[in-house]
């Protein structure tokens, strides 16, 4: 039995409806990936159980001046080839997750220069006082310097162009598990690592991850004993698995939330009956949109419960959040046509709308509820729908008009979300996941004041102006937050977590 295991040896099979994109640590900013790499990769900062940053590589850091910080690494750390962590690690994961084609940019934001000290300390030379990042570094992720040279990864993979290289399917980190293998949407298998530098305080020797796209396929594994946890639960059964005894449901709200998103940028919307214009760059019919939606009906028949219908683009338990600006709108398909109509569009338009099927709550069937609502007031959405995998890439190529998403809180601070899917899009940081352009001039400016202000009441004060300013202008149609139950053999015992990240290290098997 490994040192750091504190009882029996025991292996996990773990569950869920959607497949990782690749195992490359820079490349995706996808929610399962980022979930499954940070199992063999880790940043210098983790999460504790009550979310709060705490020393992970880094043993400590010191703040030399407003803009400096310095970072002690830990020393003794190896990576699972058994080479020495060092600085030079931290220096050549800096650039390579600062690469265009890397979708995690957003992890290093404001973050000027990673400058090496020893081999045992960097300096992070910043833009301006950076209040988020401690968060933000527990997803910037250490790769091997020697390792990437070696299988000719020493750039992340570009993701949309399709392209495959060592690290998309092989992993080497310094974390607690090693992935030893990745069969695409069959499994992916781990074992813990003995030489981890910390205490593990579960005993989960091994890891069996299984991606099931089928609702009723993944239930029934639980049901018959071939899975012992299942963190994508229909919500249709929620109720017949809390009532089993050989089961527990342990459930609690996601910092997620699904929404639409429209095409705001371009001057002729992709694949719609109207030419020549783009009705999206209307704010009445953005509105109109918005209220056609029956956020109520949705959570009480499609997701029996298990929603927040929304009104901002942030979820409870994100730093930004309050319940009074939260307000969901009620629909009224009467007051928007009448918006349609003053717009010009009084008898609707058709719209591509694309949706994935495998990867949020009820995704599909909350774009064909809202394909229905929509038509009500003459807007005849062309629903497509496939997997995530394929959703991912149509959205980086911009070639989507009218989109469903769902965007969780890795730094539980509302700036992520406005950075990186409301702010203007760029060629560098900001912006990077705005695939429906959306640009405002207000937002942007709001934007850049929260990055650097320290001070907490006017940062928590900038953070709310721009979320009612995207919420006021419809720049996004919110629908729910979600609610995310996981079910697991009784002889499971874990912590939920808010990021749907289900930890080994905090799991044990009796």
């Amino acid at each position: 039995m490994s040192p750091q295991i504190t009882a029996h040896a025991a292996p996990l099979r773990w569950a869920a409806q959607n497949d990782i994109q690749t195992l490359d640590p820079h490349s995706q900013n996808h929610s399962t990936t980022t979930n499954i790499t940070g199992y063999a990769y880790e940043g210098l900062t983790r999460y504790n159980e009550k979310f709060q940053p705490e020393p992970s590589l880094a043993s400590k850091w010191t703040q030399i001046s407003p803009t400096q910080v310095r970072f002690e690494l830990r020393r003794g750390v190896k990576f699972h080839d058994g080479t020495p962590f060092t600085a030079d690690d931290v220096v050549f994961s800096f650039a390579r997750i600062r690469q265009p084609q890397a979708n995690m940019q957003i992890f290093v934001s404001g973050i000027k220069e990673v400058k090496k000290i020893d081999e045992h300390t960097v300096d992070m030379l910043l833009d301006g006082p950076n209040p988020v990042l401690l968060r933000n570094l527990t997803n910037f992720r250490i790769m091997s310097k020697a390792w990437a040279e070696k299988n000719k990864s020493v750039n992340p993979q570009d993701y949309k162009a399709k392209e495959d290289t060592y690290a998309s399917r092989n992993a080497m980190g310094t974390g607690p598990y090693r992935i030893t293998a990745w069969q695409p949407d069959q499994r992916i298998s781990m074992v813990a690592n003995k030489d981890w530098w910390d205490t593990n305080k579960g005993n989960v020797t091994e890891i069996t991850y299984l991606p099931i796209k089928s609702d009723a396929t993944r239930v029934a594994a639980l049901l018959s004993g071939d899975v012992d946890l299942l963190t994508d639960l229909p919500t249709q059964d929620v109720a017949k698995l809390k009532a089993d005894p050989k089961l527990k449901v342990l459930d609690g709200p996601e910092n997620r939330t699904i929404f639409f998103a429209m095409d705001e940028g371009s001057d002729e919307l992709r694949g719609s009956s109207v030419k020549g214009k783009n009705p999206f760059k209307d704010r009445r019919v953005r509105e109109a949109l918005n209220l056609a939606i029956d956020r109520e009906a949705i959570r009480r028949s499609l997701m029996r419960g298990l929603s927040v219908p929304a009104a901002i683009m942030v979820a409870p338990g994100v730093n930004g959040h309050t319940p009074d600006i939260d307000q969901p709108l009620k629909a009224d398909v009467e007051k928007a046509k009448k918006l349609l109509a003053e717009a010009g569009y009084a008898d609707g338009f058709e719209v591509p709308l694309n949706c994935p099927n495998d990867r949020y709550v009820n995704d599909e069937e909350i774009c064909q509820a809202a394909v229905a609502m929509w038509a009500k007031i003459g807007i005849k959405a062309k629903l497509s729908a496939q997997p995530m995998s394929q959703h991912s890439v149509l959205l980086q190529k911009l070639e989507s008009p009218f989109y469903l998403y769902g965007w969780g809180v890795p730094t539980f601070d509302g700036q992520y979300t406005l950075q990186d899917i409301v702010h203007t899009k760029t060629s560098g940081i900001d912006g990077k996941g705005n695939y429906s352009r959306v640009s405002d001039a207000k937002i942007d400016q709001l934007v850049t004041a929260m990055k650097t202000e320290n001070d907490v009441a006017k940062r928590n004060g900038l953070i709310r102006e721009a979320l009612l300013r995207v919420r006021d202008e419809h720049l996004f149609i919110p629908i729910h937050h979600q609610v995310r139950p996981w079910a697991m053999r009784s002889n499971v015992d874990t912590v939920h977590r808010a990021d749907d990240k289900p930890e080994a290290r905090f799991t044990t098997l009796k």
